[in-house]
């Protein structure tokens, strides 16, 4: 486990704070992650957003690019 992931600031957001820095951002500039169920994703997700559920958020984040601002919902 990376311990030191534990030791980051992490900020929460509102909804319209959220949009309106997804509104000021491309797409390409930062990661969005839905962390609920496959049925749940599928019934409707936010358009770019990467489904990885909660539990496999540890051994997934790999797959985020560490230098861009992440958004998890």
């Amino acid at each position: 486990m990376r311990w030191k992931q534990f030791l980051t600031p992490v900020k929460s957001l509102s909804a319209p704070e959220t949009r309106k820095q997804l509104n000021d951002l491309s797409i390409e500039d930062y990661n969005i992650i839905d962390v609920r169920q496959p049925g749940e994703y599928k019934s409707g997700h936010i358009p770019g957003a990467k489904l990885i559920p909660v539990a496999e958020l540890a051994e997934r984040s790999s797959e985020l690019d560490p230098t861009k601002p992440t958004f998890v919902y």
